[in-house]
């Protein structure tokens, strides 16, 4: 499922607004996509937090990740520091201490723009895991 608890801030949510005069119908349920989010992650084995940035999306993840204890695995990629107060900057000790993310847990801040890191991050983990899948005999070569 697509979740957007933030998907009527800004712009987006205004033109939401116009159109629904010109094509009324749309609904959007933002408390059905918490009791969503929340649902999956009360009932699922493990969850993993990955946050590119932070903010309202981040509030969400880590919330939905309280309700069942805690994520068992978290990485932050973001450039915002503790001392500016945001919710960026926060630390995984802070989710920690609020039961987002297990005690026995080992997460991870990088200190990087998210849109330069993200993607390395991505391909090692593929480049990684491509001896694990061997290319059966005859397939084409990538």
């Amino acid at each position: 499922p697509m979740l957007s608890p933030a998907l009527t801030d800004g712009s987006l949510g205004d033109m939401i607004f116009f159109h629904s005069y010109k094509r009324p119908g749309l609904l959007l349920d933002i408390v059905e996509d918490l009791r969503l989010i929340n649902t999956q992650a009360i009932f699922a084995h493990k969850t993993g937090m990955i946050i590119l940035g932070g903010g309202l999306v981040k509030h969400h993840i880590a919330n939905a990740n309280l309700m069942r204890n805690g994520a068992d695995f978290s990485v932050y990629v973001n450039t915002a520091q503790e001392f500016d107060g945001s919710d960026s900057g926060a630390r995984p000790d802070e989710a920690v201490s609020w039961g987002k993310i297990r005690v026995d847990a080992t997460p991870v801040k990088v200190y990087a723009d998210a849109s330069l890191v993200f993607p390395l991050l991505v391909a090692e983990t593929f480049a990684r895991s491509a001896d694990a899948f061997p290319v059966p005999a005859g397939a084409p070569a990538a």
